[in-house]
């Protein structure tokens, strides 16, 4: 997959978080998500912190930023934020930040790579707030195909599993639709609902 083609469909996917931000509530932020780890307040902290930060990274000269959101406010307008940390990386990316490593503090990551994990980690983590917030989450299927196959390469035992940073995998029939699968592959129930 191109960098160019990788870069437009996160910017649609990040089109779609917006628009998702934009619509959660004040009383749905203390509940629960698909990311057990979250409620609704907390993973909208975690994902608009990375976002900024990957965006930061993507957009400085040098590709560094720092490594972490320890430090990250929920802004007052979130859908905001996420439009503008979209449009700077984004931006970055389409001239030619991802043809150089992208530094969080210390450690660095090729920046094609790091392009193709954030897209994966929107797409899932989109779904996540969607879902927990009763909202539509239909993002682009070549989206969709292409973290299918970024995916599986950044999933060994050392990250998977039970007390890791993505859940143990989901069966799902093979001919389950694209998204399920992926989210499935993630760690996620694709019928996860609120208790």
């Amino acid at each position: 997959m191109s960098t160019q083609t990788t870069n437009e469909n996160l910017a649609a996917v990040l089109a779609d978080l917006e628009r998702v931000v934009a619509q959660i509530k004040p009383d749905q932020l203390d509940d629960a998500t698909p990311c057990t780890e979250f409620d609704v307040a907390a993973l909208q902290r975690h994902v608009l912190g990375w976002l900024t930060t990957f965006a930061d990274g993507f957009a400085a000269p040098d590709g560094r930023t720092s490594s972490g959101i320890d430090d990250y406010e929920l802004p007052d307008n979130p859908a905001a934020a996420v439009r503008g940390a979209a449009s700077r990386l984004t931006g970055a990316v389409r001239d030619g930040a991802a043809a150089r490593p992208l530094y969080l503090g210390d450690s660095s990551m090729p920046g094609e790579l790091a392009l193709g994990m954030i897209l994966w980690e929107y797409l899932v983590h989109g779904w996540d707030l969607a879902r927990a917030t009763g909202q539509p989450w239909a993002p682009p299927a070549a989206a969709v195909v292409e973290s299918l196959e970024f995916a599986p390469g950044m999933l060994s035992p050392d990250y998977q599993g039970e007390g890791k940073a993505f859940a143990p995998r989901v069966p799902v029939p093979d001919d389950a639709p694209a998204l399920d699968r992926l989210l499935a592959l993630s760690g996620r129930d694709p019928n996860w609902t609120a208790q």
